[in-house]
């Protein structure tokens, strides 16, 4: 029903918008939107599965800068651009390793490790590159492509009046949403998050390894932050160290909005990209009404205000009809 639901928000703003603007149905309009969210929606992959598991991760947009420099960084001191992506993503993975060894063996709340991860990795992300970004214009094109290349997409068969360019950046997220989406449906390893995130106490007694499955989900979200990175990387051809300020908060927006709770044990993949999607056509309206840019930045924090909100709501509702019938 949440997913229903914001389908049925998705297409009332886009009835709208077409009404408000003649800009806003165009392929051109459309395209820019998905491009504005299918990379920070792989991290909302990961971030979805992390709030399910019952954790959160701060530390998503400084992960994915520290990938982009760390990828930069061995790119310009000559090494292969692929070996180089695979450095940064490696290098995301072990962030990832760490935090989730402050939660698991420490015993520390992932709210306070992936904020103090948050500064520390900015932290190194200054200091590699001394402030500054790197320009890597240099990249081959065919690294090149995974960022900026398109794939034609022929679909006058049903009607259309052209061929149109997909760009390999969409193909990618959607390939990342359809094979976990099945995962967390599917696999059992899988549904292993659903419970540890439902009740913590009741997975160990029932034999779940809880930390294994929290440190998992932790050290796959920073994998998946930096899969993004490369692909940023790739796409705009720099790594700024300021890269990914704030990201964080869209992330986890769009993973409230589309269902996921922040107390743990709810979720789906197709709800928290639905929900990045709701927030990608709010802020292209908002942009095609020529909205200042200062009162998106309000009205994305009161939707984001106004998900967790719902989410208090309905989790409270619950638990009350939940304390009627033990009753």
């Amino acid at each position: 029903m949440r997913e229903f639901g914001l389908v049925l928000i998705i297409l009332a703003l886009c009835v709208a918008m077409s009404f408000a603007s003649p800009y806003f149905l165009s392929w051109g309009n459309f395209r820019a939107m998905l491009m504005s969210f299918s990379i920070e929606g792989i991290v909302v992959v990961g971030m979805t599965v992390l709030l399910i598991v019952g954790a959160i991760d701060l530390s998503v947009g400084s992960v994915v800068c520290f990938a982009m420099v760390v990828a930069g960084t061995a790119f310009l001191a000559g090494i292969d651009p692929w070996l180089a992506s695979l450095a940064g993503i490696v290098a995301s993975a072990l962030i990832g390793v760490a935090m989730a060894s402050f939660v698991t063996l420490i015993g520390l709340h992932s709210f306070i490790v992936s904020l103090a991860f948050m500064v520390i990795v900015r932290g190194l992300c200054l200091a590699i590159t001394d402030g500054r970004p790197l320009s890597l214009f240099s990249l081959p094109a065919s690294f090149k492509f995974i960022g900026q290349g398109t794939v034609p997409l022929d679909l006058r068969f049903l009607g259309f009046a052209q061929v149109y360019d997909v760009p390999v950046v969409i193909l990618t997220f959607l390939v990342v949403v359809v094979v976990f989406d099945l995962l967390l449906r599917k696999a059992t390893v899988f549904r292993k998050v659903f419970y540890t995130g439902s009740n913590e106490k009741a997975a160990q007694y029932s034999g779940i390894r809880t930390n294994r499955v929290k440190f998992f989900c932790i050290v796959l979200c920073s994998t998946l932050s930096g899969v993004a990175g490369v692909l940023y990387m790739a796409r705009f051809g720099a790594a700024p160290p300021t890269f990914g300020v704030g990201m964080e908060l869209n992330i986890i927006a769009a993973a409230v909005i589309g269902g996921a709770s922040l107390k743990g044990g709810s979720g789906t993949i197709l709800g928290a990209i639905l929900g990045i999607a709701l927030l990608s056509v709010v802020s292209s309206s908002l942009t095609l009404l020529d909205v200042p840019p200062v009162w998106q930045d309000v009205i994305r924090g009161v939707i984001l205000l106004a998900a967790v909100t719902i989410d208090h709501l309905l989790h409270t509702r619950k638990r009350a009809r939940g304390a009627v019938r033990a009753g």
